[in-house]
């Protein structure tokens, strides 16, 4: 079965991965593969001068898409990409590749399982973690049994940065979001988008495979480990709350 693929990236203030050939990994990677694919690089509003570099770049590439948004935040990145997506499946992965964009041959084998959700994991049997800082790995622990506590159970990593929807049903969870919405922001923020898109996909009883992936650390300054735990936590009781 031949795969029909949309990848939404969404990009902040990119200029240290940019720099770093983030971009051009994928490139390399797609020219390999028989998927049918199309590329969508969302900006969120960066400041460094990331976003011009990365259109120009995009410009040059056979089915890449360059979309501008205001800041807004990660969900309302990838919110924009999955609307412009053209295929039936749409992978978002993070610019960093931290998931290497090849691990997407282990997601792909579910979609023709009947899978309308198939999302990495960095936390279940055969996954791969490296370089993780002790406290980044700590965090990750808290949130997830935060979220198993307070959200819903059986989702053992829910904010690994690649997950494939099938598309149609992408855009409905993001249309259902309650929590994330459009709004101005201030700082980068990823927030616990995901644990809201998949809160709403277990209470409609969407079938989810969630899949060891091998991820590898990529140090960022972007995470405020006080201010953004407390907001993620406050959201996650928000998820709650609003249902």
């Amino acid at each position: 079965m031949k795969i029909s693929l949309s990848i939404v990236i969404p990009s902040f203030n990119e200029s240290a991965n940019f720099k770093t050939n983030k971009l051009q990994q994928i490139v390399d990677y797609l020219r390999q593969n028989r998927l049918d694919w199309e590329v969508i690089i969302v900006d969120d509003g960066s400041t460094d001068g990331s976003n011009q570099a990365i259109r120009q770049f995009a410009a040059q590439q056979a089915n890449w898409r360059f979309i501008q948004n205001q800041h807004q935040g990660k969900a309302m990145a990838i919110m924009t990409g999955i609307f412009a997506a053209k295929n039936k499946f749409t992978l978002f992965t993070d610019f960093d590749q931290a998931t290497p964009i090849s691990e997407v041959e282990k997601l792909l084998p579910f979609l023709t399982k009947d899978y309308q959700i198939v999302i990495g994991s960095r936390e279940i049997k055969g996954a791969l973690r490296q370089k993780e800082p002790l406290y980044r790995h700590l965090m990750g622990k808290v949130f997830n049994l935060l979220v198993q506590l307070v959200a819903f159970r059986g989702i053992h990593d829910t904010q690994c940065g690649f997950k494939i929807f099938q598309t149609q049903t992408g855009r409905e969870l993001f249309n259902s979001l309650r929590v994330y919405r459009p709004r101005p922001e201030k700082h980068a923020f990823t927030g616990a988008f995901d644990v809201e898109l998949l809160f709403i996909a277990c209470k409609r009883k969407i079938k989810i495979a969630e899949v060891p992936i091998s991820w590898s650390h990529e140090p960022t300054t972007r995470v405020n480990p006080i201010r953004d735990s407390v907001r993620m936590f406050w959201h996650v009781l928000k998820i709650r709350l609003y249902d």
